[in-house]
């Protein structure tokens, strides 16, 4: 495959292995199973697949705590089979990223199991943040999953953890942390893959000291200026490859968020901005404007998300009375669902996002429509809920693995029984699924190739979200068009209807909560 700046504008799929296509019947998605349904994949129509980590782990946190970079944990399968997906995906057409996760590791990893056995004041405990004795924690820092990020060894030392206790948090001052993971960008790209996602990319660096956070002064872990230098030395490492950097990054103040896409460093990154906003036209086109305004004078693609392993599903979210933003505060147990009305915003949105100019990532089980699943509480596997007090459900109910056909599986996870309605295998051959709808879209979205800028339609309608880019191939123009409003919609004149993401009006107008794709 060529080396282009295929990152630009690629359509990216994220694949949740441990829940993706279970290969040898045991519950568990592999390795095997993705290979088996990358013909699939490609029919799908993406360009990239996106991994979350496959690596060796005691999988406290999804796998996001990483004991061996080197080695397929056995669950997944080995070595050699990702090395064989990796090249049997593009042989298709579709290439393959690879998750890094550097702000943390393993407890299980050999350089903390090195440190544990060292002792207080050793080399070993150098390679992390350890702090001696004291009968409260080092600051006053809250994790990320909430609660206290410190805990104690047995000889009474602390040691920080941003997440759970089962990730040892890296101390990134520290040369040779820096060394193993360049040598680990190296190892990935050696074996073809074509880039790589960042992990709490924003997280790494640490304020010396550690001092407790204080509004006067700069947050001591978030956003720290060292981090530019890291990614800048990751940038050069990519470059040799033709990889791609993309980084998980989130930042309420935009001109921050790209100053980690200036040229030298990330090529891209997550734009959780437009995720997070509700379904309304003004605060959709105030995402869109902000996102290209502050991307342009770094010269990095936008990227447009709806759904990832983290958050609600997407038919979930905007089927609720409240805000259909997501917020992980927001994030709670029965809270009620109009299905019917999430699953019609969520394919308006499928168009809307697929049109617009950038990359576009989609999580696996969204071109299907399956909605988020309540798990019981006995069964949440998810650290998240833990360290909430039992408060926050976690991120599980979006994991659970994807229905291929027909009855659901025994899994690691409880499908619903009535997830037989959403096998892919059933939608394939329903022209009105939902599969249908992505499958469609992404083959319209790469025939209109490297289309231009977005051109804003009907401003003086304030319920209609509506846009124009022209196709730089052919010179075709295309539009977009959402309705939000109750009122139907009137589709302009000399215009060809390429796709609609539910059926128009008998008088061909389009109703409340619909997309059109038009040919001008």
């Amino acid at each position: 495959m060529s080396r282009t700046e295929w990152w630009r504008s690629a359509a990216i799929y994220q694949v949740y292995v441990r829940s993706f296509a279970d290969g040898n019947g045991d519950g568990t998605g592999d390795l095997d199973g993705v290979r088996s349904r990358l013909p699939y994949l490609a029919e799908l129509g993406v360009d990239a697949l996106w991994f979350t980590p496959w690596y060796l782990s005691p999988l406290a946190d999804g796998g996001y705590d990483i004991a061996d970079y080197r080695a397929i944990d056995p669950a997944f399968g080995t070595l050699d089979e990702a090395e064989k997906l990796i090249a049997e995906a593009g042989e298709l057409g579709m290439r393959c990223i690879v998750d890094v996760v550097p702000n943390h590791v393993s407890d299980q990893h050999e350089w903390f199991k090195a440190a544990l056995a060292a002792g207080p004041g050793s080399p070993e405990r150098e390679l992390f943040h350890f702090r001696p004795y004291s009968p409260e924690p080092p600051n006053n820092w809250v994790g990320e999953f909430g609660g206290v990020p410190w805990s104690r060894t047995e000889d009474g030392e602390w040691y920080l953890h941003l997440f759970a206790p089962q990730q040892p948090d890296l101390n990134w001052d520290h040369p040779r942390v820096r060394e193993e993971h360049e040598e680990v960008l190296r190892f990935w790209f050696e074996r073809g893959a074509a880039g790589v996602r960042i992990d709490s990319a924003a997280l790494l660096a640490k304020a010396e000291g550690l001092p407790s956070t204080d509004p006067s002064r700069p947050h001591p872990f978030h956003d720290r200026p060292e981090l530019h230098d890291i990614y800048r030395s990751w940038r050069r490492i990519a470059e040799e490859y033709g990889a791609a950097l993309i980084g998980e990054i989130w930042l309420p103040d935009a001109e921050r968020f790209t100053r980690y896409l200036r040229p030298d460093e990330l090529h891209t990154a997550f734009n959780f901005d437009f995720m997070s906003r509700p379904w309304d036209p003004a605060q959709l086109w105030e995402s869109i404007d902000l996102t290209l305004a502050t991307h342009a004078p770094v010269g990095a693609p936008a990227t447009w998300v709806l759904a990832n392993h983290d958050v609600t599903r997407t038919v979930t979210r905007y089927g609720r009375a409240e805000d259909t933003g997501f917020a992980f505060e927001r994030k709670r147990f029965s809270v009620p669902t109009d299905l019917a009305l999430g699953t019609r915003r969520a394919r308006a949105a499928a168009l809307l996002t697929l049109a617009l100019p950038g990359a576009v990532y989609l999580y696996q089980g969204e071109e299907l429509g399956l909605p988020e699943v309540e798990i019981p509480r006995d069964l949440i596997q998810d650290p998240m809920h833990a360290r909430s007090g039992g408060v926050d459900p976690g991120r599980d109910g979006c994991r659970v693995p994807l229905p291929w056909e027909g009855a659901p599986e025994p899994s690691w996870l409880p499908v619903p029984p009535d997830w037989a309605g959403y096998a892919a295998e059933r939608q394939a051959y329903d022209p009105g699924s939902m599969l249908s709808l992505y499958r469609t879209a992404l083959r319209l979205r790469r025939s209109f190739g490297e289309a231009g800028p977005l051109r804003r339609l009907r401003a003086d309608e304030p319920r209609v979200l509506s846009f124009a880019r022209t196709a730089q191939r052919d010179g075709v123009t295309w539009i977009c068009l959402v309705n939000f409003g109750p009122d139907e919609v009137v589709l302009p004149s000399d215009t060809e209807l390429l796709l609609a993401s539910g059926p128009l009006s008998p008088r061909g107008l389009l109703p409340q909560d619909t997309a059109v794709w038009l040919r001008a």
